[in-house]
């Protein structure tokens, strides 16, 4: 059995603002912080995602402001908001590698899977600005504040994920859509996956890395996690559930317009 499985986190001990009113109250805090940011992005400086920056944050109001700011930056200059589905090209959304599940686990959390197994057929920008969209997508429908991300590992090689579009993802995730991930669940990464891993936990903040979970459909201790995760009718087959229909991209397209279309409303 991979050492993967074998690993245990270790225990960190965190500042929590134990009532709903300290938490609001450490909203407030940021809101006033921000100055005339809350007014510039609306849309995004929610108090849910100021939440998520406090959680991530310690509960640090002056941390999560400054990571706010970095963010709204970054924004500024990248604008996520303004993606759409027809924004990447048509023959990757048929490759079907990255997309968001119509059903929810156990705890009503969005759940996205990827596979980084399936070869792109655009440039690494372009795929960053798919992985974008999705964030993007989750962190604004998403009532849970965070999502479920599975990860199919079936066929992965080494060149599948190159370390540097996998460092320019993680920074993204961890520094613009912080705490988004409530778990990452990544279903059979082969042997090889060790020594990539073992490199890419550098770059990794150990709030994102405790969330970090490997799952072997072949190992029933691990398989645990899945079933107490997800409704096995509705969980895909490739993960130990007994959902073998797949997507289909024609009703999945349309659901991801109406979706933009919702967005659009909601942008000043």
């Amino acid at each position: 059995m991979s050492n993967l499985l074998k690993s245990k986190n270790e225990p960190k001990l965190k500042k929590q603002a134990s009532s709903s009113d300290e938490q609001q109250a450490k909203i407030n805090e940021v809101r006033e912080l921000l100055g005339d940011l809350p007014t510039e992005m609306p849309g995004f400086l929610t108090d849910s995602t100021i939440r998520r920056f406090l959680r991530t944050r310690n509960w640090s109001t002056v941390q999560a402001t400054k990571a706010l700011k970095e963010t709204v930056k970054w924004r500024r200059q990248y604008r996520p908001d303004k993606i759409r589905w027809e924004d990447i090209t048509e023959r990757e959304h048929l490759l079907k590698k990255a997309y968001v599940v119509d059903y929810l686990d156990k705890n009503g959390r969005t759940v996205f899977v990827s596979m980084p197994s399936i070869k792109s057929l655009v440039p690494a920008k372009e795929q960053v600005k798919l992985l974008v969209y999705n964030l993007e997508t989750m962190s604004s429908e998403n009532a849970q504040e965070n999502i479920v991300w599975v990860v199919d590992f079936s066929g992965w090689t080494v060149s599948s994920t190159p370390l540097a579009e996998s460092r320019q993802s993680v920074h993204i995730i961890q520094n613009y859509y912080p705490g988004l991930v409530g778990a990452a669940i990544l279903c059979n990464p082969p042997k090889i996956f060790e020594s990539f891993w073992k490199i890419l936990n550098y770059f990794i903040e150990p709030e994102l890395k405790e969330r970090v979970k490997f799952v072997y459909t072949n190992n029933s201790e691990s398989q645990r996690i899945m079933v107490d995760m997800f409704d096995l009718d509705k969980l895909e087959s490739a993960f130990g559930g007994r959902n073998t229909s797949g997507i289909d991209i024609v009703k999945y397209s349309e659901r991801m317009q109406r979706g933009d279309q919702t967005r659009n409303l909601h942008i000043r």
